[in-house]
């Protein structure tokens, strides 16, 4: 999941005119710590999220509510803390993390695409120590 992750972290931040401006290294290191704060995040909520990974997955795609300002709010201080970043540019990184989300949450949703299943999930979140998730799918 961490990877699937990134890759989309890439795909939406990478752009981002003041990543861009970033050295390579602090844009890799910027990167990897946006994929490893959501994928934290998203390990903690399935395990706590009413309706489990499939709940989490649909409030994903509905804008995230709690989830997502856990997300955005953690980002902003690690961002600034670690990386040294100004609250500007952490702030439009932080942006972009609904429509990453949503992405991830559809992704993961559609048949049609096997970049990331319900089953890598649970897969990747038993790794954080959450044991048999199998009745949080809602099968």
């Amino acid at each position: 999941m961490f990877e699937q992750i990134l890759e989309l972290v890439k795909e939406h931040v990478g752009n981002n005119p003041e990543v861009a401006a970033l050295p390579q290294d602090q844009q890799d290191a910027l990167h990897n710590e946006v994929a490893q704060q959501v994928s934290n995040n998203l390990a903690q909520h399935a395990s706590s999220e009413s309706g489990g990974i499939g709940g989490m997955l649909s409030q994903l795609q509905t804008g995230g509510g709690t989830i997502m300002n856990a997300i955005e709010g953690g980002l902003v201080g690690s961002l600034s803390s670690k990386l040294g970043l100004s609250p500007g540019v952490s702030g439009a990184i932080s942006a972009a993390i609904p429509s990453l989300l949503q992405k991830f949450a559809t992704k993961a949703n559609d048949p049609n695409d096997s970049s990331i299943s319900l089953d890598g999930i649970k897969d990747s979140l038993s790794k954080f120590g959450l044991g048999n998730l199998g009745s949080m799918f809602g099968k």
